[in-house]
């Protein structure tokens, strides 16, 4: 017999296993059947599973679940990326704490040996806690951004990119995180929103006449230092006359000339802007068009440095530099006033110090180019997104696309497969191994000269983008690259769209000639259940692990398929989970009940003439069920998907089928076997079509109740849709008695009817062709409470009526209530 109680944790473990062992997870490349293929977003090896994580893996093993069943042959490829910057934090960070010595003093090559030994030792946890959420992937097939098959293919790409001129290298500005003392892209540099000050500085003008002075206002006057120009629009009245007339800069002394540009902005600060083309982007930009020098004052570590700077201030850290200028310019009366500003300040989103515009050289890709195919791609509905509106995301995105800044300065990655000559003219040679790099070097110099590799990594993003063909065995031509490329579906967030989607659709594209994934689906943010961000600082964080641990898994991952409704982000609160707990335990009870009914025949199969109406009933909603689960699926509505399920197995099945069938399921006539066996089909049906949200509870309920020798996670979905025309014969009638028994319901609850009191159910003439035929009914009578039904020519006086379905009905309560003191009440 069925546990009383509904313990997952009893079980889940123990299900897992024999799936994974069963071999169920595993693709079948030589297979007959249709492929049905998700590539896994691959989850950084320094991460541990958050909500967001147990949202967008359970959706994916829902459809991977689903589709198995259906007989695809499905490749859920799994595998994890190397994650350059979050993992050389976390390594040297240990380091740290250890009192080992610092990166720099162990030298590259004893470093990335450490972080591979914390890697085998510690990386990848989020794969195991993957395995307690129930996600089925092809385990055996999980893949790392840096093994040697996909580094091969990142040097394919890089050399081939390279000798097309789709790479290249250039002295260009960069957002250089000072912290991380590497180089980080326009998406991982987040605005924030900070207090800060406008210093209003004094220029006087160099020809020295009338005293006339120019007042720049600035937020950093740090980078002064660095200053070639002063620029003012060009049809702003108050500084026209200044235009091509020169200003002395305070404490350098340096002359600088005033120039016009419409990309100043009259509104903001003074109207005059200081032009330090090395340390600001959009001063890059009017630097480049003024043909002004390029002057860099900082060093990696945002110290002042070079012959600009003066000797005062050599060395010194950005910010105390800036309190020290402050100070001066003040003393010498060049500082006409200080405004207190809040500004948005671009901040490392994991360092969390303050960017700088640093100018450097850098590896690019020409992303423009790249984006065209793929932008067509979409445009012609190759690619479709879901919801539709995030194609409009991407579009706005890939169409003002701006070379891609491919290098970072770490040692944790993919090391660029670039040779820089020490012959000092500059060359370098690219290739896939240094022996290719010095058999070019001897081409070209006609001897050997001595090289050395590029000591940047590439971006971490630049081998994710390959992920769909790499993991495959691209740049081999493998069977599996054949079969399972492209991808049916990607399931991800929408704040991955640039930093993974995009680029992506650019790789496979250019390198497969093919779209990377038929589909995108893009799930919303996880938040609370106030709709604010998760935090810990807001300590409202709600950890999956924990949640399954305390709910079961099950429980989880319905809840979050619940939510996800399409543009909406998902609300969560801890109260919901505990609610589909609830629902996991009514499904225990349901299946406990028939079990102690004898309702618990092997196998799915309905019998092939149903004449009772209430088991023709639940056999039409199952298959209704059904053809709501199959639409939710292919279109990606999995809130309609729980809903569907969820209302059929609490309403239909257990509220109301249940309840009809329990005088059934006391007899032994052929009613009570055809109930006893329709009871037990629909269930096993039902927990068929649950599996893949809740896989847990279905196959436990399964085998222990219906003794099945099949795992549901192997088994063809079976359709019931033909059974639906013979059910709903009856569905009207079983639908009517269900309307009067929750009419009556609610008005006993209403008028507070003693329990005890079972009142007779009146009717009309006017609606005695339809209620007559139910005056025995046996189920209206005990679920509604009342004697019986009887036609009556009017209500008589102290009746509460009530609507079915349009049609009135009475309750006579005169004997049974206190009119008067229900009036007071009321």
């Amino acid at each position: 017999m069925l546990d009383k109680t509904y313990t997952p944790k009893n079980f889940e473990a123990a299900w897992y296993k024999r799936w994974q062992e069963g071999g169920h997870f595993a693709a079948d490349p030589t297979s007959k059947n249709t492929p049905y293929t998700i590539m896994m977003p691959p989850p950084n090896v320094t991460g541990s599973l958050h909500i967001g994580h147990a949202l967008t893996f359970t959706l994916q093993d829902v459809l991977i679940r689903y589709h198995r069943m259906r007989s695809r042959d499905t490749l859920w490829q799994p595998g994890m990326d190397h994650a350059g910057i979050a993992t050389q934090m976390v390594v040297e960070r240990l380091l740290a704490a250890e009192g080992n010595m610092d990166r720099k003093q162990m030298g590259r090559e004893a470093f990335i040996k450490r972080v591979w030994q914390w890697k085998d030792e510690s990386g990848g946890m989020i794969s195991k806690q993957l395995q307690s959420l129930g996600a089925s992937p092809d385990w055996q097939r999980e893949r790392f951004t840096l093994d040697d098959g996909l580094s091969l293919a990142v040097r394919q790409v890089f050399v081939r990119l390279y000798n097309e001129g789709l790479i290249y290298r250039d002295k260009r500005l960069v957002n250089w995180d000072p912290q991380l003392q590497t180089a980080i892209s326009d998406l991982e540099a987040e605005a924030q929103e900070i207090d800060g000050h406008y210093w209003h500085i004094v220029y006087p003008l160099a020809d020295g006449k009338g005293g006339e002075v120019l007042t720049i206002a600035t937020t950093r006057p740090e980078t002064m230092f660095g200053d070639r120009a002063v620029a003012v629009h060009p049809d702003d009245r108050r500084y026209k006359k200044y235009i091509g007339k020169h200003i002395i800069q305070p404490i350098t002394g340096r002359t600088l000339p005033i120039i016009a540009d419409t990309a100043v902005a009259m509104d903001k600060g003074t109207g005059a802007v200081k032009i330090t083309p090395a340390h600001d982007f959009n001063d890059f930009e009017i630097g480049r068009r003024h043909k002004l020098p390029l002057v860099n004052i900082f060093d990696g570590e945002a110290r002042l440095i070079g012959e600009a700077v003066p000797e005062a201030y050599q060395g010194l850290e950005r910010f105390d530099a800036r309190k020290k200028l402050v100070a001066e310019l003040a003393a010498a009366g060049a500082l006409a006033k200080t405004e207190s500003i809040r500004h948005s300040v671009p901040h490392g989103d994991r360092s969390g110090v303050p960017v700088e515009p640093w100018l450097m050289d850098q590896w690019y890709v020409k992303a423009e180019v790249l984006a065209k195919p793929a932008i067509k791609a979409v445009e012609k509905g190759d690619i479709k997104f879901v919801p539709s509106h995030w194609q409009n995301t991407y579009f706005e995105w890939m169409r003002n696309i701006q070379p891609w800044c491919i290098s970072r300065q770490l040692w944790w990655g993919h090391r660029i497969p670039a040779w820089h000559s020490n012959a000092g003219d500059g060359k370098i040679f690219v290739a896939m191994t240094e022996a290719e790099a010095q058999a070019q070097a001897k081409k070209h110099y006609g001897k050997a000269v001595t090289l050395t590799q590029d000591p940047d990594v590439l971006d971490t993003w630049f081998s994710s983008a390959l992920w769909p063909f790499s993991t495959l065995g691209w740049p081999e031509k493998t069977p599996e690259l054949k079969r399972y490329y492209p991808s049916d579906v990607l399931v991800t967030g929408f704040d991955i769209i640039f930093f993974w989607v995009a680029r992506m659709i650019m790789m496979g594209m250019h390198f497969m000639d093919k779209v990377p994934f038929r589909s995108v689906y893009i799930h919303a943010l996880v938040r609370d259940a106030k709709g604010q961000k998760m935090s810990k600082s807001k300590g409202n964080v709600l950890d999956p692990l924990l949640l399954a641990e305390k709910y079961g898994a099950d429980a989880l991952r319905f809840t979050l398929v619940a939510l996800a409704a399409p543009g909406r982000d998902v609300k969560l609160a801890e109260e919901r989970i505990a609610g589909y707990r609830n629902f996991a335990t009514k499904i225990w009870n349901a299946c406990r009940f028939l079990q102690m009914n004898g309702a618990t025949d092997a196998g799915d199969t309905l019998p092939s003439t149903i004449s009772n109406p209430f088991n023709r009933w639940i056999v039409g909603r199952l298959a209704k069920t059904e053809l709501k689960v199959a639409s939710a699926m292919t279109s990606y509505r999995f809130n309609d998907l729980a809903d569907a399920l969820y209302h059929f197995i609490w309403d239909d099945y257990c509220d109301w089928y249940v309840e009809f069938i329990k005088p059934l399921l006391a007899g032994d006539d052929a009613t009570s076997h055809e109930t006893r066996a329709v009871a037990a089909a629909v269930m096993q049906k039902t927990l068929h079509m649950l599996n893949p949200i809740m896989p847990y509870i279905s196959e436990e309920l399964l085998a222990t109740v219906f003794a099945s020798k099949q795992m549901l996670i192997g088994k063809a979905w079976a359709g019931n849709v033909s059974n639906e025309a013979a059910a709903t014969a009856d569905g009207d009638q079983v639908d009517f008695i269900i309307a009067i028994i929750s009419a009556i319901r609610s008005l006993r609850a209403e008028m507070r009817v003693p329990p005890k009191a079972t009142p007779e159910l009146l009717f009309t003439k006017a609606d005695a062709d339809k209620l007559a035929p139910l005056a025995d009914s046996d189920a209206i009578k005990r679920l509604g409470r009342v004697s019986g039904l009887r036609q009556v020519a009017a209500f008589p006086q102290g009746s509460a009526q009530i609507i079915a379905e349009g049609l009135t009905l009475a309750l006579p309560l005169a004997d049974i209530l206190d009119f008067t003191a229900e009036k007071a009440r009321l």
